[in-house]
């Protein structure tokens, strides 16, 4: 078994469009090439181990929609955290309710699942609190490596450290935790779930990019999971070497975020899986031409995933549905799909 990782605290749209805002962007490393917690925290700079994260503004949408800004030392700069807000809510400690962190994809940000889904009405009543983070267009929900000198981002540490603690401090949040998310995020969701194995009850992905590291065969996609990763980050202006370094050279710290090479950890929560293949599906208009790079490779590493839970003797559901696109109408179907089993999970109330 891997060494434990430290807790870092110590209206759906057109399918095409929807494709461009929320693409997500080996097996077989030993337990001890296995790197802890942001492979580089251990470099961040003293203002950033210093200073605290505050809240900066609260902005209220409506009855149970609120956004926080946080003024964020890991990222160097602020980002947003919007709220979907239990019955009965109020803001201190005296209470608290379970969590589900739901994720985004890249080219994409903490609006998107109250924008292109009906979350609010599906957790409506359930006695949740829902973090939708900011994770940056192309953030891949770690601590950027950055040549190994670390520092920002540290979307990790934000995540998992900074906002967690506001939301446990201040808004409610409780020790009862579940993470979902898609594409980019539904990476996420698993690595954060594999990476700090006892702060997720349970953990789902949806057209996941599930193993960035993956190399093929990769038919029908034109991509590998290192050129797809390399693909988003230089299409939103950043260096690709800059989040994990080569994929070759710095082999251990891919493997060391990669929910397949920690998939043993996974083995301790239940875990959904799902994608589709990209060919037009019941949740597409019709005429809709086929997904012929995203999809197929988010299911080749799905499934690759799902072999490797299996052995492990996860607790799994699998859902590797076949034809449908790498669009909002799917995740909002997974979403609900997934929802009894999250929910369960960390003991809230189904409406």
């Amino acid at each position: 078994m891997p060494p434990e990782l430290p807790d870092p605290s110590a209206r759906p749209e057109p399918a095409a469009a929807s494709r461009r805002l929320v693409l997500a962007g080996g097996a077989g490393l030993t337990a001890a090439s296995l790197l802890p917690l942001g492979a580089g925290a251990a470099h961040a700079d003293p203002a950033t181990r210093r200073g605290r994260a505050r809240v900066v503004g609260e902005k209220r949408l409506d009855a149970r929609t609120l956004d926080l800004t946080i003024d964020s030392p890991a990222l160097g700069t602020t980002a947003t955290v919007r709220l979907l807000l239990p019955p009965g809510w109020t803001p201190g400690r005296r209470r608290t309710w379970p969590v589900l962190y739901l994720l985004h994809g890249a080219w994409d940000d903490y609006t998107s699942w109250t924008r292109s889904t009906d979350v609010a009405a599906l957790t409506e009543g359930t006695g949740l609190l829902v973090v939708m983070p900011e994770a940056g267009r192309a953030g891949f929900y770690s601590d950027w490596w950055n040549g190994g000198a670390g520092g920002a981002p540290r979307w990790e540490t934000f995540h998992l450290g900074e906002v967690r603690h506001l939301l446990e401090h201040g808004y409610g949040a409780g020790r009862a935790r579940a993470v979902a998310g898609l594409s980019m995020g539904g990476f996420g969701a698993v690595s954060y779930a594999a990476r700090h194995p006892r702060m997720f009850r349970a953990a789902a992905s949806f057209s996941g990019v599930a193993h960035p590291p993956y190399t093929g065969p990769h038919e029908p996609s034109p991509y590998d999971g290192p050129r797809f990763v390399s693909m988003i980050l230089e299409s939103n202006g950043f260096d690709p070497s800059a989040l994990w370094g080569d994929p070759v050279e710095q082999a251990e710290v891919w493997a060391a975020h990669s929910p397949v090479d920690l998939a043993a950890r996974l083995a301790r929560v239940p875990v959904v899986v799902s994608s589709g293949n990209g060919q037009p599906g019941p949740l597409d208009a019709p005429g809709t031409p086929a997904d012929r790079d995203v999809e197929p490779l988010c299911e080749l590493m799905s499934q690759t995933l799902v072999t490797r839970l299996r052995q492990e003797g996860a607790d799994l559901t699998a859902r590797l549905y076949g034809p449908g696109t790498h669009t909002w109408p799917y995740w909002e179907r997974e979403l609900h799909a997934a929802f009894p089993l999250l929910v369960d999970a960390v003991g809230a109330t189904r409406a």
